[in-house]
């Protein structure tokens, strides 16, 4: 059990920092961005591609990052110069990166077991390999909250919260679209090289069902932990990637449950996650009008009248 909680909280931290790029377009945009199952495994094709070459893993990582911009650039450009639906933008450029995937590994799946990664060093400390995934993860989250609070981060959150507004003030929304959902997609793509070096292997269908995941952490983040700052928003996030693999990893060890229902666990995930608010606003309200009704029964017995 603890070495399940144990992987699983490893993989929770990689995971991460896609779910931090689903954060920027979900959350602050307000971008549904489906572009996500495709930069993913643009990520691990481009890493795989460049460490079999015997490029470095860390120059891999970085091709990998500005390939996940590339990708993001596209689909900004798509919504906002070409005028399409941002949800079909998504879908266009995730269907595009199919095929560009496969020319960029030349073959369905690559496994590179024998090269060294980033983490091929310290695979054998495993206190040392949970700290290295730590760093990395909040490194990354205090990057982004960093970004967040510039200039340009603070007109992506303007654009997201009130687009016309931010217009009138003489900003351009359709720059700060196009960085917001660049900077989503290489951060993903970052994911996707890093989970490709952690299991020396990269296949063409490892990113579907990434824009689930992260949207799932995105949302248990925010329903446990609250959102009300940015620093506090980014680390509900990571926590909530952790929660969902631990929860997922523990799902897996139910007697009655198979490896073939994985997308069927995640589906109930998301939707325990969505609906868990909804219940938790519903219940408070419900408090505060039978609070509400006890105040006013009280002040009519005391003769005081119907008001408080």
């Amino acid at each position: 059990m603890l070495l399940a909680i144990e992987g699983a909280t490893e993989l929770g931290l990689l995971y991460a920092v896609m779910a931090l790029g689903v954060y920027i377009t979900y959350r602050i945009l307000d971008f549904p961005d489906l572009t996500v199952d495709g930069s993913f495994t643009t990520g691990g094709a481009v890493a795989a591609i460049m460490i079999t070459y015997g490029y470095n893993s860390w120059m891999a990582t970085l091709a990998a990052f500005a390939a996940g911009l590339a990708a993001g650039a596209c689909t900004g450009l798509l919504h906002t110069k070409g005028k399409i639906n941002g949800l079909l933008s998504g879908i266009l450029m995730m269907i595009a990166l199919y095929s560009i995937n496969l020319r960029i590994m030349g073959k369905p799946n690559i496994g590179f077991s024998k090269t060294d990664t980033l983490f091929t060093t310290i695979s054998e400390h495993a206190f040392s390999y949970m700290i290295i995934l730590i760093v990395i993860a909040l490194v990354i989250k205090l990057s982004l909250d960093a970004f967040l609070h510039t200039d340009m981060g603070l007109a992506l959150r303007a654009t997201g919260d009130n687009s016309r507004m931010i217009r009138s003030l003489g900003a351009n929304t359709d720059n700060t679209t196009i960085v917001g959902v660049s900077l989503s997609n290489g951060m993903v793509a970052v994911s996707g090289a890093l989970i490709a070096q952690q299991s020396s292997f990269a296949d063409i269908n490892m990113g579907v069902g990434m824009i689930v995941i992260g949207l799932a952490s995105v949302i248990i983040g925010e329903a446990i932990f609250g959102a009300r700052t940015v620093f506090r928003a980014t680390l509900a996030v990571v926590l909530g990637a952790i929660v969902y693999r631990i929860v997922y990893a523990l799902a897996l060890r139910i007697e009655w449950m198979k490896a073939t229902d994985m997308k069927l666990i995640t589906a109930l995930i998301v939707i325990i996650a969505l609906v868990l608010p909804t219940v938790q606003r519903a219940i408070k309200q419900r408090g505060l009008a039978r609070k509400r009704s006890s105040e006013l029964a009280a002040a009519a017995s005391s003769g005081k009248g119907g008001r408080v």
